[in-house]
């Protein structure tokens, strides 16, 4: 008769030693998924308005709460004064560096 705990310890110890068997190769990323993301970091960096629009969203999401978030995305995306924001943000930063 097994024990509630001692099942319990068979199954962790069983799944544990499982995962030590997984090669752990193929959790790394291949050179062509490397790259990628070294391209994307490079963009990012060099285009610091994509962090301010993705940054925003997020403030506002979380500020606000909205129930219906895809709405509230596209709401936000299409506002005609979010260049504006986004590129007053941009002179803002330029000046406090």
């Amino acid at each position: 008769m097994f024990s509630v705990g001692k099942v319990s310890e068979d199954f962790c110890s069983r799944i544990y030693k499982n995962v030590q068997r997984t090669d752990a190769i193929t959790f790394l990323p291949s050179s062509g998924e490397i790259q990628t993301r070294i391209t994307n970091e490079k963009y990012l960096r060099t285009h610091k308005e994509v962090e301010l629009l993705i940054s925003g969203f997020f403030r506002e999401m979380f500020l606000k709460r909205p129930d219906n978030i895809p709405e509230f995305a596209a709401d936000y995306f299409t506002d005609p004064r979010l260049p504006n924001k986004i590129h007053m943000q941009l002179i803002k930063e330029k000046k406090a560096a």
